[in-house]
């Protein structure tokens, strides 16, 4: 990636403030040395770690206690999004953006749904990352602008909610779990049924709330049941 940039923007004049202690999780050897020296040449960040793999963030991370996370979504064994949701269940204060290639609005829901503020495309220029971690590390939640018009453009896209009625209890708890950013084979174990059983029904679900995406099915169902109690919750 890209990291030239003009000293006095990577240098802001709040820099005499605490440092921000950054961590990095990025299979990609080039992309995460390139953030390394970008992070490292800014005076208001400290770059705690960088790793590989989920694996090697989840073991390491919790210890480290960093303020920001950047964690790739297309990872080797554990993927972003379960790391996301591991590591939040250790430090729950942990700001996290996903920083990835993809833009479908499965992938960005099941990332915000684990718990990580942010989601930008690796495309983002140097200083616009910069100021992004600044931003979810004071309590914003920063998103590549194509991100954010698709996020806009799925809610906005959500038909009226009262077909949701017309559900199964079953459905309506695989539809809980969806919307809590489980996966599949998560939900299948959860539920004590198979993975191809699990898509069914969420290709029922889809059929039945004439929608076409994970985000859309989600929106529709929590906007016709605000205050539904959760599956997941139940069953904890």
């Amino acid at each position: 990636m890209p990291i030239k940039s003009e000293q006095n923007k990577l240098n802001p004049s709040s820099s005499d403030l605490d440092p921000i202690g950054i961590c990095i999780v990025e299979d990609d050897a080039g992309f995460r040395s390139g953030l390394e020296r970008l992070i490292g040449r800014t005076r208001d960040f400290r770059c705690l770690g960088s790793f590989a793999s989920g694996e090697a963030g989840l073991q390491k991370i919790p210890d480290i206690r960093p303020g920001v996370v950047l964690m790739d979504l297309n990872l080797p064994g554990m993927n972003g999004v379960e790391c996301v949701r591991k590591l939040k269940a250790f430090l729950p204060a942990v700001q996290i953006v996903m920083l990835t290639v993809y833009e479908d609005p499965d992938q960005i829901y099941n990332a915000l749904s684990a718990g990580a503020m942010g989601y930008l495309l690796k495309q983002t220029p140097p200083v616009e990352l910069l100021n992004a971690i600044r931003d979810v590390h004071a309590g914003g939640a920063p998103m590549s602008s194509q991100i954010a018009r698709k996020v806009v453009l799925s809610f906005q896209s959500v038909p009226a909610a009262n077909e949701a009625e017309g559900l199964s209890a079953r459905e309506r708890e695989v539809l809980d779990y969806l919307a809590q950013g489980f996966l599949i084979k998560e939900i299948g174990e959860k539920l004590g049924i198979g993975f191809d059983t699990v898509r069914t029904y969420i290709r029922r679900i889809y059929e039945k709330l004439h929608v076409h995406s994970r985000a859309q099915a989600v929106a529709k169902f929590l906007h016709a049941s605000p205050s539904r109690p959760s599956a997941v919750d139940t069953k904890r």
